[in-house]
């Protein structure tokens, strides 16, 4: 891919995406908006991609949406505002329903859109410096487009509380509401990083993919009758597989199954 807001770099199987707006805390615009979107597409469609890391250049993660941008967009006609709209909610919606583990690492602000990347992503790794908000009521404005992540990540309680005050929520306090997994010290973020990626890579891959799918399927649901007879046809399925043959052999033989990297 060629990109002008956005650094690919393929380490291995793990692609890490780098958002390269330094100087604007790597905010949102039309550019960065659908460059995320294409790059998400096209990794998740790489089967030799195993897990995707988003990360910031420069100071931020991401500070949300460009003002400029806003601005430019709120004074646009109707359908072109709803287009620009749309397309930003797809990017979300994109990254949310990638196959593929998608890990965000956050190590400075990651504001409003920025917090809904985070939300967006399964895991989050964060550094005791990062900062996050759904700050866009200060603005006049909803955190609409990344609302329905934000709120499976924090859960209503939470949501009631910080869509409505637009409050900084350190490290800590984003770890403890859900929307973080691991807070570590700057120093140590990336070693933290490795580690969960290390993790996702001793998974099988057509597996997690369909652990998502399942997660997807039962998270909001009523477990009757019908919910009982899809979580059966699921694991019958997906043992039947070689990818599952395979980890069962691997694991009664006490070896490394063999989608999992070999130490250097």
């Amino acid at each position: 891919m060629t990109c002008t807001t956005l650094k690919i770099d393929r380490r291995g199987a793990v692609a890490w995406v780098w958002m390269n707006r330094p100087e604007l805390h790597n905010a949102f615009d039309e550019t960065l908006i659908a460059e995320l979107t294409a790059a998400f597409t096209t990794l998740d469609d790489d089967p030799t991609v195993r897990v995707i890391v988003l990360a910031g250049e420069g100071r931020s993660f991401s500070a949300g949406a460009d003002l400029n941008w806003m601005k430019r967009q709120g004074a646009a006609p109707p359908e072109t505002n709803l287009a620009d709209a749309q397309a930003l909610a797809m990017l979300f919606r994109t990254i949310s329903m990638c196959h593929t583990p998608t890990l965000a690492r956050v190590h400075g602000a990651a504001l409003g859109g920025g917090m809904g990347l985070v939300a967006a992503c399964d895991i989050c790794v964060a550094s005791t410096q990062a900062l996050f908000a759904t700050s866009e009521v200060r603005l006049g404005i909803i955190p609409a487009a990344i609302g329905p992540y934000v709120v499976r990540a924090i859960g209503q309680r939470q949501a009631y509380r910080y869509f409505q005050t637009g409050e900084r929520i350190d490290g800590a306090r984003a770890r403890e509401i859900g929307l973080a997994h691991e807070v570590v010290e700057p120093g140590a973020l990336d070693a933290k990083v490795d580690d969960v990626v290390s993790a996702l890579q001793a998974g099988g891959p057509l597996a997690q993919a369909a652990a998502t799918s399942l997660i997807r399927a039962v998270a909001h649901g009523v477990i009757d009758e019908a919910t009982v007879q899809d979580t059966a046809s699921r694991i019958a399925l997906l043992r039947a597989t070689p990818e599952a043959k395979e980890g069962l052999e691997a694991f009664l033989q006490k070896r490394p199954a063999a989608w999992v990297p070999a130490k250097n």
